[in-house]
């Protein structure tokens, strides 16, 4: 509203007096309508209600609520100068590991056929990735936790995998993975 009549003013000075002249005979020919004051009041009050309330109102909303953690929650577990550099690694491996499990069983003569084979997978791959560092022990609150979710979402059952046993691994190691990176943000 503000720029429509800022530019309607520049109009008028640009215009200079013959511009004026004709806007005020314009203006003259228009019928009037009879407008009470009481009726002059309620449009001033209610265009100062609109006015006062659209800037009186931030333009950018604030920032949301912070995203649900999931069915695991890593932050504040990773401590220390190498927190967060170890929850990177944490969740660059589960969830390599996770796509690695995942496209094992869509193979038609999978690799990994048992529970302990996964096991061993994800041992080894740990140490092959950290060669020889533990980030368990620099990290032991974190990995009770994933010791923790490991055990309640596939169990210690070391047998044979069916499809559903294969994608609780998959989702297990997914949590992990997302757990961590969420501390790394």
């Amino acid at each position: 509203m503000l720029t429509a009549a800022l530019i309607i003013a520049a109009a008028l000075v640009l215009g200079g007096k013959d511009l004026w002249h004709q806007v005020q005979e314009w203006l003259a020919k228009l019928p009037r309508p009879e407008i009470a004051g009481r009726q002059v009041a309620a449009a001033a009050l209610l265009i100062g209600a609109v006015a006062a309330w659209h800037l009186g109102s931030p333009v950018t909303p604030g920032p949301g609520p912070e995203p649900a953690p999931g069915p695991l929650d890593l932050r504040g577990l990773f401590v220390g100068p190498t927190g967060a550099e170890d929850a990177a690694v944490v969740a660059a491996l589960t969830g390599e590991l996770a796509d690695e499990i995942a496209w094992d069983g869509r193979q038609e003569d999978p690799v990994f056929k048992t529970g302990v084979a996964l096991d061993e997978l994800r041992q080894r791959a740990r140490q092959l990735r950290c060669r020889g560092v533990s980030i368990g022990q620099r990290q032991p609150q974190a990995r009770d936790a994933i010791a923790r979710h490991l055990e309640a979402a596939v169990g210690n059952n070391g047998g044979p995998l069916d499809e559903a046993q294969r994608a609780a691994w998959v989702k297990a190691f997914t949590d992990i993975s997302e757990a961590a990176a969420r501390v790394t943000q």
